[in-house]
C-alpha cells in the first residue's frame, strides 16, 4: 500500500536551500508546493488552505508578524522551521526546528511535525467547537481522515530506517545526527531552552530513523573524546566532561517517551506468562 502524499507549502527565499529541500524530499511521502515568501505568503496560504497539509519555512524569509497572524486566524498546521535552534517558539508548541546544515534529517522532521501537530491538535469533540473552526480549515480532521489518528507517529516507514538506507545515505544521515548532537552538547548547560529544542530535534530523527541505542551512545562517546582532546591540546581542564552523561540520559528519556506515546491507546498490554516450573529454587 503506497504511503499517503501530504502537500507541504514551502516559503523559502534562498534558492540553494529550496533546491536542497526538494532533493532531500524527492520520492518520499511529501509533495512540495512552492510559495513565494516575498509575495503575501499569508494570502497564498489562505488560497491553498484546502490543499495544504503543512508548512516548510526558511525562518528568516517571513516577517515575525506572519506567525502571529496565522495564530490569530486559527490557521495552525504542522510546520518545520529551517533556522538556528534558539529555544524560541515562533508558530506553536508543535513546530519542529531544523538547522540548515542538517537537511539530511528533513523528511524525519516533517514526520515529527505532523505527528506532534496531531498529538497537540485533536479534532474538536463538540459541534460548537467544530463550527468555530474556520471553514475549509479543519486540518486536524482532514489529516486524521487521511492518516488515521497518530498513524504517522506509530507507523514509521521502515524503508527510511537507518539500517535500510543505502550506505552513502546512511553515512550522510549519521554525520547530520552527529552535528545535531554536538549542538545539543554545546548548549546543554549554557542554555536550557535551546538545549531542549536541540534534544527534540535529535530525538525526532532518532525515533523515525530507528536509530539503535548503541549508535546513539557511540555518537556521544566519540564527541566527548573529541572535546577531551581539544581541551588537552589547549591545556584546559576536562574533568567536567563526565557531567555530560546527563545529556545522554536526557536524550534517552525523551526517546523512551516517544516510544511510549507511539503505542496506540487501544492496544492491550498482555503480561508475559511465567513458567513456574522453569524458575530455579533458592
Amino acid at each position: 500500500m503506497p504511503q499517503p502524499v501530504l502537500n507541504i507549502l514551502t516559503l523559502i527565499q534562498t534558492p540553494a536551500l529550496a533546491e536542497a529541500c526538494d532533493q532531500w524530499l524527492k520520492g518520499g511521502r511529501y509533495q512540495l508546493l512552492q510559495g513565494d515568501p516575498a509575495s503575501e505568503p499569508l494570502k497564498q496560504l489562505e488560497q491553498l488552505r484546502e490543499d495544504v497539509d503543512g508548512l516548510l519555512l526558511e525562518e528568516s524569509a517571513v516577517e515575525g508578524s506572519f506567525f502571529g497572524t496565522l495564530h490569530e486566524r486559527g490557521l495552525q498546521l504542522p510546520a518545520v522551521l529551517i533556522g538556528p535552534v534558539s529555544g524560541d517558539v515562533r508558530f506553536h508548541g508543535a513546530e519542529v526546528r531544523l538547522p540548515p546544515d542538517q537537511l539530511e534529517q528533513l523528511s524525519y522532521s516533517l514526520d515529527a511535525a505532523v505527528s506532534r501537530f496531531l498529538r497537540h491538535h485533536t479534532p474538536p469533540a463538540s459541534t460548537e467547537a467544530q463550527a468555530a473552526t474556520p471553514d475549509g480549515w479543519k486540518l486536524s480532521t482532514r489529516l486524521n481522515g487521511r492518516l488515521g489518528y497518530l498513524s504517522v507517529y506509530y507507523k514509521r516507514d521502515p524503508s527510511r530506517f537507518l539500517r535500510n538506507l543505502e550506505a552513502e545515505e546512511r553515512s550522510e544521515l549519521l554525520d547530520s545526527l552527529r552535528r545535531s548532537y554536538r549542538d545539543l552538547l554545546i548548549s546543554y548547560f549554557k542554555d536550557p531552552a535551546t538545549a531542549n529544542q536541540a534534544i527534540e530535534s535529535f530525538v525526532n530523527t532518532a525515533f523515525f530513523a530507528d536509530l539503535p541505542i548503541t549508535k546513539m551512545v557511540e555518537i556521544h562517546v566519540n564527541l566527548i573524546e573529541e572535546f577531551w582532546k581539544q581541551l588537552m591540546l589547549k591545556g584546559q581542564k576536562n574533568d567536567f566532561l563526565q557531567d555530560y552523561r546527563l545529556a545522554l540520559l536526557d536524550v534517552m528519556a525523551h526517546l523512551c517517551e516517544m516510544y511510549r506515546r507511539s503505542i496506540p491507546a487501544d492496544v492491550p498490554i498482555v503480561p508475559v506468562p511465567i513458567n513456574v516450573a522453569s524458575i530455579p529454587s533458592a
